[in-house]
């Protein structure tokens, strides 16, 4: 008598799971890692190293480079790992920049473009909540600490472990950081189609999701000062969300500080989401069109023949 062995893992019930719901899921998780992993590296800086006695004051930070490439590589790393997490079922696109980028030129259906930007703000923020209860006593010894301007007892300076803001010599003007994210944001998605286009220099063995963080650090280290390098619309703007409902209230929403800048909120949402099309766009122009003709002119028949001809004696 023959006897059956079932199979070591049987398949979720849920197979609903399997199409959009599934690609959303995995989009709020790699959401989630991002901004976990991003703001925590933030929250490190800011608030934890200082409170824990590990820098000169309770309140010292950034007096020199090194504090900034943490940052810039604690971002680096998280993205890699949020697309790690995610890439195998939704492509992890983890940013409403890449998302819209994608379906303007790559063929992404656009019926999944805004389950997916749902998907990554709720991620985004989940990851800063989670943040918050990690190191919320640290935030408000920071706050404590702190002088000058508050906002319920919150200042500038924590809001920075989740949402950005601009330079002070931008004078409040809109022009300055609404450029600085077009920018950041053109080179972040033009990076992307370059490491995922097959036809071009392809990067080997998974390195993928590596090599786009490196994209971010990079971007992070020369064009991060100007306005915090939100470069992706969830991350700003889940990461506020939370902020707003914390406590930190005018600073949040509208993204006002008396005196330096006012209204700042839709910068980090409508910089990036034009900056990703331009940069998806550039990249074509000059890159990924050639490469198409290049590609099939190689596979044009040869003269008088309408397809390849198999050879007989060729092995295949």
């Amino acid at each position: 008598m023959a006897v059956e062995i079932p199979p070591l893992i049987k398949p979720s019930r849920l197979r609903a799971r399997g199409g959009l719901l599934g690609e959303c899921l995995a989009e709020f998780l790699g959401t989630f890692v991002l901004i976990a992993f991003g703001c925590g590296v933030v929250a490190m800086a800011v608030a934890a190293l200082p409170g824990s006695g590990r820098a000169a004051t309770p309140t010292t930070i950034f007096l020199a480079a090194g504090d900034w490439l943490l940052i810039a590589w604690g971002w680096a790393l998280a993205v890699t790992f949020g697309v790690y997490v995610a890439g195998g079922v939704s492509g992890a696109h983890i940013n409403p920049a890449v998302t819209l980028a994608m379906a303007v030129r790559r063929g992404f259906a656009w019926a999944k473009v805004l389950p997916y930007i749902f998907s990554q703000v709720v991620g985004a923020f989940t990851g800063a909540a989670l943040v918050y209860l990690v190191y919320h006593n640290a935030i408000s010894a920071f706050d404590s600490a702190m002088k000058g301007p508050k906002t319920n007892g919150h200042t500038l300076a924590s809001f920075s472990i989740f949402a950005t803001f601009p330079a002070p010599y931008f004078h409040g003007g809109v022009a300055g950081p609404l450029i600085d994210q077009i920018v950041g944001t053109a080179f972040l998605v033009m990076f992307v189609v370059a490491v995922i286009d097959l036809r071009n220099q392809a990067v080997k063995a998974n390195l993928g999701p590596l090599i786009i963080g490196f994209a971010v650090a990079a971007i992070g280290m020369s064009y991060g000062a100007n306005a915090g390098y939100a470069i992706n619309p969830a991350r700003d703007f889940g990461p506020r969300l939370f902020t707003y409902a914390a406590g930190w209230g005018s600073l949040a929403f509208p993204g006002s500080v008396s005196g330096a800048f006012s209204d700042y909120w839709w910068i980090p949402i409508v910089g990036p989401l034009i900056g990703g099309v331009i940069g998806i766009i550039v990249y074509d122009l000059f890159i990924g069109d050639i490469l198409l003709v290049r590609s099939e002119l190689a596979e044009l028949p040869e003269p008088g023949r309408t397809r390849p001809v198999k050879n007989e004696d060729e092995e295949f």
